[in-house]
């Protein structure tokens, strides 16, 4: 059990750790090399000047060869819905720089999904990627529980996500904008997102597993949505604690019945 819920979700990837199971990752955020595994969110940066909403639609002041910082839970831009992006500007430079900025950052953290509004830019935009590195970081045994294979890249503007299964599952997941922190959420195991890729093409992609917990964490950033607005509550724990038992009552991890 211990494995299993150290494993299981976050979304960003420490190469001196081991992995973790949900994305959940988030995909999950620290700069601390403290911090165990790879979370489902997203990416890992300190966030000394977080732009804002207004600030970054309007402005968008670029600064040269510099990578934006990831904003922390309490920014509204990452509490609020993102705009859709125009399908005619998906090619525009603006759009262009911003997805390159989005792969940079996720890609640095090192992390498996990252959403726009996470670097301040309140626009539906998401990224992830998986890779055999990463991987390699987990055990046999974790790789197993997470259900985890590696992926291509995967830029996705405007995603619409269906549930294609009733089958669901308890994972503990973490998230770059709460850092250190992680707990349980209930995820669909099975769903189909739907929408453009960077040059303006149509895009469906079919995932299940640690691949569709990515997309689910990633696409409830893009609704001003974050992992502990959908977690059970009790289970919420620095990662330090991470090994400890359960609380009474909490559901257990894995599949539900």
């Amino acid at each position: 059990m211990a494995a299993a819920r150290r494993v299981v979700s976050r979304l960003r990837v420490a190469p001196m750790m081991a992995l973790s199971n949900t994305m959940a990752t988030s995909l999950s955020s620290s700069c601390n090399t403290e911090t165990p595994s790879l979370s489902t969110k997203c990416l890992r940066f300190s966030s000394s000047s977080s732009p804002s909403s207004k600030s970054t639609l309007l402005g968008w002041n670029k600064t040269a060869n510099k990578l934006p910082s990831i904003v922390k839970a309490g920014e509204p831009v990452l509490h609020e819905p993102a705009r859709e992006v125009d399908p005619n500007e998906i090619k525009s430079e603006k759009i262009q720089s911003i997805i390159d900025d989005m792969i940079r950052v996720m890609r640095k953290a090192p992390g498996v999904g990252l959403a726009a509004p996470q670097i301040g830019i309140p626009l539906r935009i998401i990224v992830l990627e998986d890779k055999e590195e990463y991987i390699s970081y987990n055990t046999e045994e974790e790789t197993k529980l997470q259900d985890r294979r590696p992926f291509d890249l995967l830029v996705i503007l405007n995603p619409k996500l269906k549930n294609k299964s009733n089958r669901t599952a308890f994972f503990f997941e973490g998230c770059l904008s709460v850092d250190r922190y992680q707990a349980m959420v209930e995820r669909y195991l099975d769903v189909e997102v739907a929408g453009f890729d960077r040059h303006g093409n149509p895009i469906k992609i079919k995932a299940s597993g640690w691949q569709a917990r990515i997309l689910q964490h990633e696409c409830d950033h893009l609704d001003g949505t974050l992992y502990v607005d959908k977690m059970v509550p009790k289970t919420f724990r620095n990662w330090k604690n991470v090994d400890l038992p359960l609380a009474r009552g909490c559901p257990k991890l894995g599949p539900r019945a």
